[in-house]
């Protein structure tokens, strides 16, 4: 049986896990602090550019934006949990107009799910990213995002984004999502990435931006500390990918199900799956037709195989993942 691998495992990428000296955080003098900021995504920005390893970075990516919706839902005041949140994206009945009601938390998922399928390498991302900021807060990333790309390059990517939190808090404070993805794209160009990963906003408290805008002695630092922590937290999250895509990819050629690798490719693509939808009546991206009993019956395979786990622990509308 092939059993779930654990994050310190020294196969694929197990000479990139973060070092001791990294996450031990000696002092948040601002020195340490921004040693700690340039190892961490030094770290991260190697494991990505990995040409040896596949990870899979539109997992990774969702992953990550489940993440920064819960910690958004905190800055906002809603406090919703990751379980609700996954739940009210992935089993939203369609409305009148055939469209997903999400609800308030679905919404936020779908908004941080948008910002990781921005491509900032095309060559109308800038459009893009302008229609997803709109929702928020229109004009505020055509008047920022220059400004925050001429900043990186003279004082660094991360007291760039640093900056672009405190200027975009200046005219809402009440933009916490908002303000946390101008980071992201100001962190994601900086280090050449194809996509902005939704990171800044992982460890981040209000009253850390709070403190931020109102200028306190010290929060500038605990703010870079936070970013740090994210990024070691990305990292982590792609190591721990990597060896359980390669699990799954193992056990992929000794599935019998009909249209199994195009049902792999779901849950190397997606953090939860739902099998109707998803997989039934057709693999979602495909034309590959697959009934509700034999999805139901691959997933429950998959688990039994120990390269995929079911998330909800319920008995029906159920959704699974092969990470948690």
């Amino acid at each position: 049986m092939v059993r779930w691998l654990p994050t310190t495992d020294t196969g694929p990428l197990g000479h990139l896990k973060l070092p001791a000296w990294i996450t031990s955080a000696p002092g948040k003098t601002s020195e340490n602090t921004a040693f700690a900021a340039g190892a961490s995504f030094a770290m991260l920005d190697t494991t990505l550019h990995q040409n040896s390893e596949s990870i899979p970075k539109d997992l990774l990516a969702n992953l990550l934006a489940l993440k920064a919706a819960v910690a958004t839902s905190k800055l906002e005041g809603r406090l919703a949990r990751e379980a609700d949140i996954r739940d009210a994206y992935h089993l939203a009945a369609p409305g009148e107009d055939g469209l997903p009601v999400r609800g308030p938390d679905g919404d936020l998922l779908a908004w941080w799910r948008g910002a990781g399928r921005l491509r900032l390498t095309h060559s109308d991302w800038r459009v893009r990213a302008t229609v997803l900021f709109e929702e928020q807060h229109a004009g505020l990333f055509g008047n920022l995002a220059g400004p925050g790309f001429e900043r990186a390059a003279t004082v660094g990517p991360v007291a760039a984004a640093v900056a672009a939190l405190k200027d975009v808090l200046a005219i809402n404070d009440r933009a916490e999502r908002v303000a946390c993805l101008m980071a992201d794209i100001i962190l994601a160009k900086s280090f050449g990435w194809d996509r902005p990963l939704p990171l800044t906003a992982l460890h981040l408290t209000k009253a850390s931006l709070r403190g931020l805008r109102d200028g306190e002695r010290g929060t500038e630092i605990a703010i870079v500390f936070s970013i740090a922590k994210s990024a070691q937290t990305a990292h982590r999250i792609a190591i721990d990918l990597v060896v359980r895509a390669n699990a799954l990819r193992a056990i992929a050629p000794k599935l019998r199900a009909k249209g199994s690798d195009d049902a792999v490719a779901v849950f190397l693509t997606d953090d939860a799956v739902a099998p109707s939808g998803m997989l039934s009546p057709r693999i979602q991206g495909t034309r590959t037709p697959m009934t509700g009993r034999a999805a139901r019956r691959l997933c429950d395979r998959l688990v039994e195989l120990g390269v995929a786990r079911e998330l909800t622990g319920r008995a029906s509308f159920r959704l699974y993942g092969i990470a948690s």
